[in-house]
């Protein structure tokens, strides 16, 4: 009895001392999170640049925001509003291996969309203005099950300057590119789908 105290108490106090691991991380993806971290809590009008899709654009005539919404030392929400659609929001979260890009999509009320949570993950060091996410294995087979496999070659790029954030989706055939301008923070759009207040 009193060797099963000694051991409980062994390991009480073992994990009241106990910290998480590090995350670790390299300066040039600090430098790129740091970059966007520093427009936490201002909005900013964008522009299609480029879109070559073929047919009428769903972002066609509509106001562009992209919203540096929520920041913590891991993780950025930044909601992409167009027009009054307000179900993407942007994640990028620092993994101990890189960096993340998720695309966080949500119905109106809240519920998850079917198409949600794909993006990729940073394979090298990229810099401080510049990182590319090319699709990860989520992606590719969510992809394929909803019958678009040409997306399986996605690569998200983001850019950010002290004028510029960029916002690129590329692939073999297919760019889509949106600039926002840094330079004249805009009124805070609505809250996005499925997030609190």
């Amino acid at each position: 009895m009193k060797l099963l105290t000694a051991a409980t108490l062994l390991l009480v106090s073992t994990a009241a001392f106990a910290r998480p691991a590090p995350l670790v991380s390299i300066p040039s993806h600090d430098g790129f999170f740091d970059n966007i971290a520093a427009h936490c809590g201002k909005a900013y009008e964008g522009v299609v640049a480029v879109d070559n899709a073929e047919g009428p654009s769903s972002f066609a005539n509509k106001k562009l925001v992209m919203h540096v919404r929520r920041c913590n030392e891991r993780e950025l929400q930044v909601p992409f509003h167009v027009g009054d659609d307000a179900s993407r929001t942007w994640i990028i979260t620092k993994t101990g291996s890189g960096l993340s890009l998720k695309h966080d999509h949500r119905h109106k009320d809240g519920t998850d969309d079917v198409s949600t949570m794909y993006g990729g993950h940073t394979l090298d060091a990229g810099s401080a203005n510049v990182q590319s996410f090319p699709a990860d294995q989520y992606s590719k087979e969510l992809f394929v099950s909803q019958g678009i496999p040409q997306s399986m070659g996605n690569t998200w790029q983001m850019y950010i300057y002290p004028e510029k954030f960029t916002y690129r989706l590329i692939r073999q055939g297919r760019e889509f590119r949106v600039d926002f301008d840094l330079t004249k923070p805009i009124s805070l759009p609505a809250t996005p789908w499925g997030y609190e207040g």
